[in-house]
């Protein structure tokens, strides 16, 4: 695939969010009408319908729409990050980036069906927990849900990768252990066991949860199992071994995670589809 193509998805599935940008350029669309309220709103991508024919889309596949007139999102394959602008229900959008890896055959036929429905204009309709976004000639379309908020526990946290401490710190800096392989992830249990996996090996650990000083606090190193991996995941996993050990100050914002220690070191993560 190439990354031109992957550029065309995101145009309209930030298009899509273009609608809800808060503080947006747009006008209303020349007819008074007011920009779709999509912004700080999460969506999952449930369908996408090519010239009559509609595929279902695989589990993970979502577009979140942040305040700030980002837009973030998985095409089933690979990552988005974009800015948008919106006219009333006309959407247009800013692209950032979009990652570039292999994926399943079915992962990627969808992901190509998704690039071709959010190819050009776009237009929006929101009706109750829905989002449908159209083509002008209504031959393709693409079908949203809203989603609630996923909680802190219970819930599979897929590990995005680690980021180093000093300066900014947190997501925005440039990660310098990223999960490769998609194995990395954690669930945090109603008893306070941590498990999960690093990347290469399984792990367990007890943790305490204060959702009031927004700590989490991992007891003791996690014991693990001990089985060797590439020396990327290897890497990964000795980074995130050593972040879970000890106090973590917590953010979670709708479907993302974001694990700080003291130093400003941290982990980020995303919950797994439901």
């Amino acid at each position: 695939m190439s990354k031109p193509r992957a550029l065309v998805v995101l145009v309209p599935l930030l298009l899509l969010t273009a609608c809800g940008t808060e503080g947006g350029t747009g006008s209303g669309a020349g007819a008074g009408e007011p920009d779709l309220p999509v912004a700080g709103t999460h969506w999952t991508v449930e369908a996408v319908t090519l010239d009559g024919r509609r595929s279902a889309a695989p589990d993970g596949t979502h577009v979140d729409f942040e305040r700030d007139g980002s837009v973030r999102g998985d095409t089933g394959c690979n990552s988005l990050d974009a800015g948008v602008v919106v006219e009333g229900d006309t959407l247009t959008f800013t692209p950032h980036s979009v990652t570039e890896k292999g994926c399943p055959a079915d992962r990627q036929r969808f992901e190509k069906e998704l690039l071709k429905a959010f190819s050009g204009p776009l237009k929006g309709t929101m009706k109750g927990d829905g989002l449908r976004l159209a083509s002008a000639d209504r031959r393709s379309s693409v079908e949203l849900t809203a989603e609630e908020e996923v909680p802190l526990r219970g819930t599979t946290w897929k590990i995005d990768g680690a980021f180093p401490g000093g300066g900014n710190g947190g997501p925005s800096t440039a990660q310098l252990y990223a999960d490769r392989s998609g194995k990395a992830r954690f669930v945090l249990g109603a008893d306070g066991k941590l498990t999960g996996n690093l990347g290469c090996n399984d792990f367990s650990a007890t943790a305490r949860l204060d959702e009031k000083a927004r700590t989490l606090t991992v007891e003791g190193p996690a014991a693990t199992t001990r089985m060797m991996c590439t020396s990327p995941q290897m890497k990964l996993e000795t980074k995130l071994y050593e972040l879970l050990d000890g106090p973590l100050t917590y953010r979670l914002n709708h479907r993302t995670l974001t694990l700080t220690d003291a130093s400003g070191e941290g982990l980020t993560a995303t919950a797994s589809a439901r």
